[in-house]
């Protein structure tokens, strides 16, 4: 039996897509990444610590790293350092690491950033009501978001990001 042209396209495409479902299967999730349903992100529009908005529906084709933080929390100060050392790498592509702090007032970020990671920038999200209407079950808290503004992967707890597995699972994501 011949396979015509087109079938064959049909297959190369479908064992493509086998590929990239498969790269991102739960058993292969570095530890801590919970995959999620995919439905829609909520809205997202702060400003930052240098007063530029940040408007989650016009990041439409990008992925992102949402990062939910405040200065009070341990993890959240160990793990930053780990996010301004990808930062760099991630900068010029379609992963854009976007940084949440929770209920604090921007003297406290600033100083937070000044000594714990002081390349980053972060959104204000100073009463609070962005992150509830998110609803990490914790802080810290990393929501990943496809391309098409969906919810694809969450991860709760600090996370060393600057380790080979989630280096290797962040860079999968814009291949």
């Amino acid at each position: 039996m011949r396979i015509s042209s087109v079938g064959r396209i049909i297959i190369v495409c479908l064992m493509t897509v086998m590929v990239q479902v498969s790269a991102f299967a739960v058993d292969s999730l570095p530890k801590g990444i919970l995959q999620l349903d995919g439905r829609e992100a909520p809205s997202l529009v702060l400003q930052d610590i240098d007063q530029q908005t940040f408007d989650l529906s016009k990041s439409k084709g990008n992925w992102i790293f949402l990062h939910f933080w405040a200065s009070w929390c341990g993890p959240c100060r160990k793990e930053m350092p780990t996010i301004q050392a990808i930062a760099p790498e991630f900068e010029d592509t379609r992963l854009k690491i976007v940084l949440v702090n929770t209920a604090e007032d921007e003297d406290t970020i600033f100083s937070f950033l000044g000594i714990v990671a002081p390349e980053l920038n972060s959104l204000m999200d100073s009463d609070g009501l962005v992150t509830e209407r998110w609803q990490p079950r914790g802080i810290p808290a990393t929501f990943i978001i496809d391309p098409r503004s969906r919810l694809r992967f969450m991860v709760l707890g600090g996370r060393p990001w600057n380790e080979a597995e989630y280096l290797d699972f962040l860079r999968r994501l814009i291949q």
